[in-house]
């Protein structure tokens, strides 16, 4: 699944788009996660293209008259191709462009993504309004943090990757800052101490921000508007190195499942 650094990259590629209109839209596949909205393409016509803005993994799209929100799912992916490009079987959703001959094509196999169009303010949707803050904004502090973590009993892996305590911290980035910050992802979340959560919310704010330098992970199908590989897959520490032995201290890497999901560490540099 894409994380907040792929999406933060996919949603920096597609600022050529600013400022055109759309001349069409074409509907190939409606049954995304919800369906697509069957007046979308009267909705969209004519309409110009504001500004593109990101609220965790959800890209929004504003128009004239409203927001597109836009999740790329398990494996949605959002390209600029030329009219005239050959279509590719998953090919769901095709925004025309008036100016330059430009396609935003929506491209997605498993079909978990989703296309919604409001009218509103979209922070205000009932997907985004709840969410935590955003782990690169200053209101993601440490003092926030531990006062998240004072009552659950839960792991911290799985603490940090709740959207309702901070944002985009997916099971990549959750494994790499924990690593960095020298703490074990499966330690109880209210017994973590206060420094050991000022070093974490360093190592969150410090992966995020080299991740998205770095184009993001590409591990299974996550490619850029322009099709692109991300390169923070050659960054890891930890993730998806099971036996391979610690950049810092030699030890062989360890997996183990938490929340269903494969996790990694050290156990000699992750107390």
């Amino acid at each position: 699944m894409p994380e907040l650094p792929e999406v933060e990259v996919t949603r920096l590629g597609l600022q050529p788009l600013l400022d055109l209109s759309i001349v069409g839209v074409v509907i190939r596949n409606y049954s995304l996660r919800w369906p697509i909205n069957p007046a979308l393409p009267k909705l969209l016509k004519n309409q110009t293209l504001l500004d593109l803005s990101r609220r965790g993994k959800y890209i929004l799209a504003k128009f004239t008259s409203g927001t597109l929100i836009i999740h790329l799912g398990m494996s949605g992916r959002l390209c600029i191709v030329s009219f005239g490009e050959p279509l590719n079987k998953h090919d769901h959703v095709d925004i025309r462009f008036k100016e330059n001959n430009l396609i935003l094509r929506y491209r997605d196999p498993r079909r978990f993504g989703s296309i919604l169009w409001t009218e509103e303010d979209p922070y205000n949707h009932k997907l985004i309004k709840n969410l935590g803050p955003e782990p690169l904004n200053s209101e993601f502090d440490a003092k926030y943090l531990l006062a998240s973590l004072k009552n659950k009993k839960q792991c911290i892996k799985n603490a940090i990757m709740d959207s309702h305590v901070v944002v985009g911290v997916g099971n990549i980035y959750a494994s790499e800052a924990l690593h960095d910050s020298g703490i074990r992802p499966n330690r109880i979340s209210k017994k973590v101490l206060m420094k050991e959560v000022v070093s974490l919310v360093g190592s969150i704010k410090k992966i995020i921000k080299e991740a998205i330098n770095k184009g993001g992970s590409t591990m299974n199908d996550f490619f850029d508007v322009n099709g692109d590989n991300g390169y923070f897959q050659n960054e890891h520490k930890v993730y998806g190195r099971e036996g391979l032995p610690c950049f810092q201290c030699h030890h062989p890497i360890i997996q183990l499942r938490l929340g269903q999901r494969s996790s990694f560490y050290c156990k000699k540099c992750q107390r």
